[in-house]
């Protein structure tokens, strides 16, 4: 636990409580946050957009918005939908939009393939070899040259899929369990069995993927430390070379209702933060950020190419997917419910033309600037001082008051011209993120904000 405050003024453990008094207030994993996008007008051209950016290697992302049933927790794009057919009409579109899309890549290199969503796997493994195909063939993926993840679930690891997965050298398997706690399990409305989850899980690791990720949650309905420990240990005992933990989130939009969460009792997700942390830091997982923790991996079985999370560069193609210029960030239209989710998948499928942006955030240098710090900052790496010089021109510290202020609370240090979150800080990554947000971007978000 966070312990400094004990020595500190009255006026740093204030400025300290702005950071740390509320832990879990929302969950900033891109910025800003895709609740923020708004009509544009005009309509960006696409082949404009791309020509003007200066980005050299590019990340390749597909998103399948299908899955066997929607989780308690989940907000994401997707819709519980597991017919054959429409799967193959989704991905006869994503190869439509994949071909208008290509000739604006032809001279441009990719670092990073993923296929999420939803639930990729959920595919049959003829439309799962299809996405690969689309992505070398008509995008220009080297397979050699990028590391390339897959989501996939209990239920769809299939021999005839993970032979897919290996023969298209896919390097990162990445698995949502959230619990090995039938009854946990059961309050997020979760499909499998934990019994299937470990069988599923034996069966992954057998591949012996380069990588294979667990995902676990904490803070759900009826987990106490003891039931958090357990699932821990389920999944450290299957070797994967990385864990992911998220405390639970839920918004007016999912299943899960905040009040389920609140009238629950006292909030130990913070309590359960720190006993996974020690128990994986025992078990040789070293932490990278509140979510990541990873053994060391050499990962010399390809050459990859270099790319930084505070890149831009993205290509996101397929409904629900989001692309990232250095001044425009766009996507599809934003949809929970599953009367919105199917009609705009709909509207994907059938369209003939996707060349256009009409639907985003353009990001005015303040906002450059902001979304360089947050996606640096909120990871082990830091924030290196002369490289946002180097980028803005400007001296970090002397125009983000913000970040002087986390400095003086213990949260956060500047070392060898690194600003980085110290372990206490780390614990807070939610909540600091969430301070760092602009006025602007929080009043667009403004409903959607996380509980």
């Amino acid at each position: 636990m966070h312990t400094s405050s004990q020595q500190s003024s009255p006026e740093q453990r204030e400025r300290e409580q702005r950071f740390t008094q509320a832990p879990y207030r929302s969950y900033l994993y891109s910025y800003p946050h895709k609740t923020a996008y708004r009509d544009l007008h005009p309509a960006q051209s696409l082949k404009e957009l791309w020509e003007r950016d200066q980005t050299d290697y590019h990340f390749l992302y597909m998103h399948i918005p299908f899955c066997g049933v929607r989780c308690g927790f989940c907000n994401l794009f997707t819709l519980p939908d597991r017919r054959v057919d429409v799967h193959e009409q989704y991905v006869d579109a994503l190869q439509r939009q994949a071909e208008q899309w290509a000739p604006w890549f032809q001279n441009r290199s990719f670092s990073r393939f993923a296929i999420g969503g939803g639930t990729p796997t959920l595919l049959e493994a003829s439309q799962l070899n299809r996405l690969f195909d689309i992505a070398e063939h008509t995008m220009g993926l080297d397979p050699m040259l990028a590391s390339i993840s897959v989501e996939t679930s209990p239920e769809t690891v299939t021999a005839d899929r993970m032979r897919v997965l290996k023969d298209r050298l896919v390097d990162r398997v990445s698995m949502g369990i959230q619990s090995f706690v039938e009854e946990e399990a059961a309050a997020i409305y979760r499909p499998q069995k934990p019994r299937l989850a470990e069988e599923s899980l034996e069966a992954l690791m057998s591949y012996q993927f380069p990588l294979v990720n667990v995902d676990l949650i904490y803070g759900l309905p009826g987990q106490n430390a003891d039931t958090w420990l357990y699932s821990l240990e389920k999944a450290i005992s299957y070797g994967p070379g990385e864990i992911f933990i998220y405390p639970l989130y839920t918004r007016e939009n999912t299943i899960l209702k905040p009040e389920q969460i609140r009238s629950a009792g006292d909030d130990i997700r913070l309590s359960l933060y720190h006993i996974a942390r020690q128990r994986l830091e025992s078990a040789g997982y070293r932490q990278y950020s509140m979510r990541r923790f990873a053994k060391d991996n050499p990962f010399d079985h390809k050459n990859v190419l270099p790319f930084s999370c505070q890149e831009e560069g993205m290509v996101g193609l397929g409904c629900g997917a989001r692309s990232y210029t250095r001044e425009v960030h766009y996507a599809s239209r934003y949809g929970v419910s599953t009367a919105a989710t199917r009609s705009i998948i709909e509207d994907y499928v059938t369209a003939e033309r996707h060349d256009t942006a009409d639907y985003g955030f353009i990001l005015s240098e303040a906002e450059q600037k902001r979304r360089y710090i947050l996606k640096a900052l909120l990871h082990r790496e830091g924030l290196e001082l002369s490289a946002y010089e180097g980028r803005f021109g400007t001296d970090l510290l002397g125009e983000q008051p913000d970040l002087v202020e986390l400095l003086g609370t213990g949260l956060a240090e500047l070392d060898a011209g690194i600003l980085r979150l110290t372990t206490d800080g780390l614990a807070y990554s939610d909540a600091i993120g969430d301070e760092l947000i602009s006025g602007e971007v929080r009043e667009l978000m403004n409903g959607y904000i996380l509980r």
